[in-house]
């Protein structure tokens, strides 16, 4: 293993991941040599970062290449080119994206998901001890009572009454599953926690008990969630900072309040059009985007946005935007972000 230190790297000591220009293509191929015609760029150039003890969001439509990139971070998927640096307990820099699997494994407590569909991430043929005790199992926790005492813990954590663990999964309401699904992602007390659309699959009801409890387990645990969703009022409950994606680009990165209120990419601005407001006495101009999301195996030349964009110069269809600071912790990817004065929520 190859380890890297904050000095080799000069990254800063509150950084518990820093992703730099992160890649994930999947081939296209035709015919019966599978003859490699082109490549779908899931996630394009990634960068990111998340301090250790924060919330970061990740957010975008459907198929932007979110959940490609928190798969990627967790090398569920094997990424294409980039690095991702991750803090192990030693308090030095592992580059996750170029271990081998035997490397890896030490680092897989440390780092955990929570998964979007609260059932189909559940085994049906095994009980919620089963379940939550296989991590431990896994690495090395052979003891059964040791595992039954972390387990009526974990549950209780959870929310949940620890005779529960005898039952499965198909006696649980959804809320509860997800909750079982927490569980297990903090059955080995990670440090990073990926929550991929956690809520999303649940009930407006429960929703909000289940955001709750999450941040409730980051201040007991000291967690660190990297948090991925396109429900913008979820995103602005929990996070600390915002990250927004566009085919695979990131295009705007700021604190949650700062982006909410003050946006400088025109998607973003587009994305805050369509957060729904709880007062009825106040009208929104819904006037929602042109066109349609481009396919990222073919995507534009220039900004990828710039089809859609109502603030398009020539500029933007042939030259590739960079993201830059364009305020203290203000990150955008718009040649115009300088120029333009955008909407964000009203206040």
């Amino acid at each position: 293993m190859s380890d890297i230190t904050f000095t080799q790297r000069n990254i800063p000591a509150e950084r518990l991941l820093e992703v730099n220009h992160l890649k994930k293509y999947f081939p296209i191929t035709s015919g019966i040599f599978k003859k490699h015609i082109g490549d779908v760029k899931a996630v394009d150039d990634l960068n990111l970062y998340v301090n250790e003890g924060e919330t970061l969001g990740l957010v975008g439509e459907s198929g932007c290449g979110k959940t490609t990139a928190s798969r990627c971070i967790l090398r569920a998927y094997e990424p294409t080119a980039g690095e991702i640096f991750f803090r192990n307990k030693k308090q030095e820099y592992v580059d996750l994206a170029h271990l081998s699997d035997k490397d890896l494994r030490p680092m897989r407590p440390e780092m955990q998901m929570i998964f979007q569909d609260p059932f189909g991430s559940l085994n049906p043929r095994m009980n919620i001890f089963d379940i939550i005790s296989e991590p431990m199992l896994v690495n090395g926790i052979r003891n059964r009572k040791e595992r039954e005492e972390r387990v009526v813990d974990l549950l209780k954590k959870v929310g949940l009454r620890p005779e529960y663990m005898v039952r499965y999964p198909h006696s649980f309401s959804g809320g509860q599953r997800q909750r079982i699904g927490i569980a297990r992602a903090l059955a080995l007390q990670p440090r990073l926690v990926v929550a991929d659309e956690p809520v999303s699959a649940l009930d407006v009801s429960v929703q909000a008990q289940v955001l709750n409890l999450l941040m409730e387990l980051m201040e007991d645990m000291g967690l660190t969630y990297l948090f991925v969703a396109h429900d913008l009022s979820v995103v602005r409950h929990i996070c600390d900072r915002v990250t927004v994606m566009y085919v695979g680009k990131i295009v705007e990165t700021a604190p949650t309040e700062e982006l909410y209120y003050n946006p400088r990419h025109p998607y973003s601005e587009a994305l805050m059009a369509a957060v729904p407001i709880a007062d009825p006495r106040l009208q929104q101009d819904r006037k929602g985007l042109p066109g349609e999301v481009p396919s990222p195996a073919n995507p534009p030349s220039g900004c990828y946005f710039h089809p859609r964009c109502s603030y398009c110069k020539d500029r933007c269809k042939a030259e590739v935007p960079e993201l830059r600071e364009i305020s203290p912790n203000h990150w955008t990817a718009c040649h115009r972000a300088e120029e333009l004065s955008l909407e964000g929520l009203k206040k």
